[in-house]
């Protein structure tokens, strides 16, 4: 009984360890919504937009 017990926590661990390691090294997720929020945005371009915008803007259309 004491056997299958600590085989059991041993399984139990080794399978939590796995899934920690999994998610850590599985990245973010793409989040495709914001991009095209954010392209929608860079086409209305007004004169009200910060620098900083600006810069976004202009950085993700010199990728293209």
């Amino acid at each position: 009984m004491t056997r299958l017990f600590s085989t059991l926590m041993v399984s139990v661990s080794l399978l939590m360890s796995g899934a920690a390691l999994a998610g850590s090294h599985g990245g973010a997720m793409k989040d495709d919504k914001k991009k095209e929020e954010m392209k929608a945005a860079c086409m209305k371009a007004d004169a009200k937009m910060d620098d900083k915008m600006k810069a976004d803007c202009k950085a993700m259309m010199d990728k293209k």
